[in-house]
C-alpha cells in the first residue's frame, strides 16, 4: 500500500513540476508581449522607469502565470524528491525559448535547438532514474530530520560560507567575479528548498485537520524561507545587473541544482538505497541538461542554422588548406608555363631549320 502511495505521490509531483515549468516559461512571453505592446503605443518603457505595464492585461496575465508556476513548484516539493523537482526547473528556460521563437519572432539557432533537445533528453533520463526519498509524513519526523548531525553540519557550513562571501569577499570581488554573488544565492537556495519541503508537509497536515499552526517548526520554517528567498533575490539581481544574462543563467542553474541535490541527499537520504545504474543515470541526465542549457544560452546571439553548415565546412577546408592549395596551384602554373615555353621554343626551332636559318643552331 505504501509503495502504491509512493508512486502516486511521485506522479503528482512530476506533473506539478512540469506544469510549473510551463507556467513560468509562458509567463516571460506574456510579460514581454505586454511590454512590446506598450512600446508600440509610445508609453514610457519599464527600463526607463515607467509603470504603464500595470495597466496592461497581458503583463498581469504573465504575472499570474508566474504565480501559478511558483505555487505548482512549491507543491511539487511536497510530493516528489527535490532531486527530481529542481533539475526539471530547467524546462522553464526551454519552454520560454521555444515559445519566444513562435510568438516573439526571436530566432532559435541550431545551437539552441540542439540545447532544447538535450534538455528534454536529460530531463527524461532523470525522471527514469529519479531516487526515492525517505518518507516524511509529519512535522515531528521533519524536525527529527533537521536535527540529524549530517544536516546540522551541512547547514552550518552553508551559513558560514554565505556570511564570508557576503561580508568579506562580496565587497571586494563581487563586481568583478561572477561566481561570488551566484554562489551566495545558490547555496542559500539549498536551505530554502529544505524549508519549502517542510512547509509542504505542514500544509498537507493542515488539510488533514492537524494543529499545524501550534507547532513551532512551522513558523521557524516560514521565517527561514523568507530570509533565504530575500537573500537569493537580492544577490541574483546583483549578478544579473552586472554580468550578462546568458552567462549568469547556466552558471546559476548548475551551482544551485548541485547545492540542492547535495542538501537533499543529506537530509532525506535519497541516494542511500539507489542502484549504481540509477546513480549513473541521474548524473548523466543532470550533465546532459547542463550542456543543453549552455548551448541554449551561450550561443543564442550567433546567427547559425543548418543551412549554413555546408558553407561553413567549405570555408574551414579552404582556410585550412589555403597555403597548400596556393602552392600547388602556383606549381601547376609554373609547370604549364614551362611546358608552353618549351613548346614555343621547339616550334620556333623547327621553323628555323625548315627555313635554313643559322640561328636555330
Amino acid at each position: 500500500m505504501s509503495q502504491t502511495r509512493g508512486k502516486y505521490d511521485f506522479c503528482i509531483g512530476l506533473v506539478l513540476a512540469m506544469s510549473s515549468s510551463i507556467f513560468i516559461g509562458g509567463s516571460f512571453i506574456l510579460k514581454k508581449k505586454g511590454l512590446l505592446r506598450l512600446a508600440r503605443k509610445g508609453s514610457m518603457r519599464a527600463g526607463q522607469g515607467g509603470h504603464a505595464y500595470l495597466k496592461e492585461w497581458l503583463w498581469w496575465a504573465g504575472l499570474l502565470s508566474m504565480g501559478a508556476g511558483e505555487v505548482a513548484n512549491f507543491a511539487a516539493y511536497a510530493f516528489a524528491p527535490a532531486t527530481l523537482v529542481t533539475p526539471l526547473g530547467a524546462l522553464s528556460v526551454l519552454v520560454s525559448a521555444i515559445l519566444s521563437s513562435f510568438f516573439l519572432n526571436e530566432k532559435l539557432n541550431l545551437h539552441g535547438k540542439i540545447g532544447c533537445l538535450l534538455s528534454i533528453l536529460g530531463s527524461t533520463v532523470m525522471v527514469i532514474h529519479a531516487p526515492q526519498e525517505e518518507e516524511v509524513e509529519t512535522l515531528d519526523e521533519m524536525s527529527h530530520k533537521l536535527g540529524d548531525p549530517g544536516f546540522v553540519v551541512f547547514a552550518t557550513l552553508v551559513v558560514i560560507v554565505s556570511l564570508i562571501l557576503i561580508c568579506v569577499v562580496g565587497p571586494r570581488h563581487g563586481q568583478t567575479n561572477i561566481l561570488v554573488y551566484i554562489t551566495i544565492c545558490s547555496v542559500i537556495g539549498a536551505l530554502s528548498v529544505s524549508c519549502v519541503k517542510g512547509l509542504g508537509i505542514a500544509i498537507k497536515e493542515l488539510f488533514a485537520g492537524k494543529p499545524v499552526l501550534k507547532h513551532p517548526l512551522s513558523w521557524i520554517l516560514l521565517l527561514s524561507l523568507t530570509v533565504c528567498v530575500s537573500t537569493q533575490i537580492n544577490y541574483l539581481n546583483r549578478a544579473l545587473d552586472i554580468f550578462n544574462t546568458s552567462i549568469v543563467t547556466p552558471i546559476y542553474y548548475v551551482i544551485f541544482t548541485t547545492s540542492v541535490l547535495t542538501c537533499s541527499a543529506i537530509l532525506f537520504k535519497e541516494w542511500q538505497h539507489m542502484a549504481a545504474d540509477d546513480i549513473i543515470g541521474t548524473f548523466s541526465g543532470f550533465l546532459t541538461i547542463i550542456v543543453g542549457i549552455f548551448l541554449l544560452h551561450a550561443f543564442k546571439d550567433v546567427n547559425f542554422s543548418l543551412a549554413n553548415l555546408p558553407l561553413s565546412l567549405r570555408k574551414d577546408d579552404r582556410a585550412a588548406n589555403g597555403t597548400l592549395l596556393s602552392t600547388y596551384n602556383s606549381f601547376n602554373d609554373d609547370e604549364e608555363s614551362s611546358a608552353c615555353l618549351g613548346e614555343m621554343q621547339s616550334t620556333e626551332s623547327l621553323s628555323a631549320r625548315r627555313n635554313g636559318s643559322l640561328s636555330a643552331f
